[in-house]
């Protein structure tokens, strides 16, 4: 999100709040605590005319232990009221610099209060190096990002889960990238604005001389100092944040308000919330390398699970045209198109939880 003051320096040069109380190891059974009410900001009301009651959200934090680095995974639960067995999905975040599980609270609400045939229960993690998780220094790629998302799949859920996907961005094909490769076997993905290509690769490219001056970019922002400096330019004010959400993470910059603004700049002033950014704004971070390996991830899930790709009508031009790819796609089940742009699922949940919502009927509610 951080694309267009980065390409405005690129091209003019040669270039949570930490989640307290964690497991110290894996468990089926999470402790969790009861999430305060100011943690349950929900901006847009659901259309949905018949209700269930929800129970307070918890909250909940998950050692991961990588290499040498233990990171503390924030991640919150939603569910009704219901005795009814819980089918599970588990909602990802876009992988951006202002990465929240706040872009997800509102999908969740409008799902879990519909009355259906099934019982659903939500949960939203957010990934190592963002959000509300804790942000070691690491060399952050798109197999670190996998691999942690496998880990944590396997954590929250057993195969007779029935878990459901659902991804923003990048994390929607890292988790499609994971399927193919059968780390982890969901039941149904749904990837919403999919993305594979970073904000420099995606404008200028990936030949080896830019991949150099992304290098050279990459450094700069990991490193003390000057890294901050550069962060704090690029990512970490106010005033970027709103152009960029402005611009293209929102299609109707009225909906971009100072406490959208203000919360995601929170998010940045934290220490280590530069390290990812880096790694994803200059690419490494991407889970492919062309449109044709993006093409070939769906395709790898032929007829093996069902998968929604729910595309926008305001995205950016280069990222709409990878969206519209897999219009028919070999792989992609069911394509739909909402308005949005590259938060869909945040500017416009209740219309993009209905969409989610006919697709879990679809597979999952017929023979019920």
């Amino acid at each position: 999100m951080a694309m267009a003051c980065a390409i405005s320096i690129f091209s003019s040069s040669t270039f949570a709040l930490a989640c307290k109380n964690c497991r110290p190891s894996l468990s089926f059974k999470p402790v969790s605590i009861k999430a305060s009410s100011a943690s349950l900001d929900y901006s847009t009301p659901s259309s949905v005319t018949q209700h269930k009651t929800l129970k307070p959200t918890k909250t909940n934090c998950w050692e991961w232990k990588f290499k040498d680095s233990a990171v503390r995974i924030y991640y919150e639960e939603h569910e009704n009221e219901s005795s009814d067995p819980p089918k599970h999905i588990l909602m990802i975040p876009t992988i951006s610099d202002v990465s929240t599980v706040e872009e997800w609270r509102g999908v969740a609400k409008d799902i879990l209060g519909r009355s259906g045939k099934l019982n659903w229960r939500a949960t939203i993690v957010d990934w190592p190096g963002l959000g509300f998780s804790s942000k070691p220094k690491m060399d952050y790629d798109a197999d670190v990002m996998e691999h942690f998302l496998v880990n944590f799949i396997n954590e929250i859920s057993s195969p007779e889960n029935d878990l459901v996907v659902f991804g923003g961005g990048h994390a929607a094909t890292i988790a499609v990238r994971a399927a193919k490769k059968v780390l982890v076997k969901p039941k149904a993905i749904a990837a919403v604005a999919p993305t594979w290509a970073g904000p420099l690769p995606i404008v200028f490219g990936r030949d080896s001389k830019m991949q150099t001056r992304y290098g050279l970019l990459r450094g700069i922002l990991r490193a003390p100092g000057a890294g901050w400096m550069m962060y704090n330019m690029l990512v970490s004010n106010e005033g970027a944040i709103q152009s960029q959400y402005k611009s293209h993470v929102y299609s109707n910059p009225q909906n971009v308000t100072p406490e959208i603004v203000q919360s995601r700049y929170k998010l940045t002033t934290e220490k280590g919330s530069r390290y990812v950014p880096a790694a994803f704004l200059t690419g490494l971070l991407d889970p492919v390398n062309s449109r044709d390996e993006f093409l070939e991830l769906f395709a790898g899930l032929e007829g093996e699970i069902p998968v929604l790709v729910v595309s926008t009508e305001g995205s950016p031009k280069r990222s709409k045209a990878e969206m519209e790819a897999l219009r028919e796609a070999k792989g992609v089940s069911k394509f739909v198109k909402v308005p949005g742009a590259l938060l869909p699922h945040e500017e416009y949940p209740t219309m993009v939880a209905g969409e989610l919502y006919k697709f879990l009927q679809e597979n999952f509610e017929v023979n019920a």
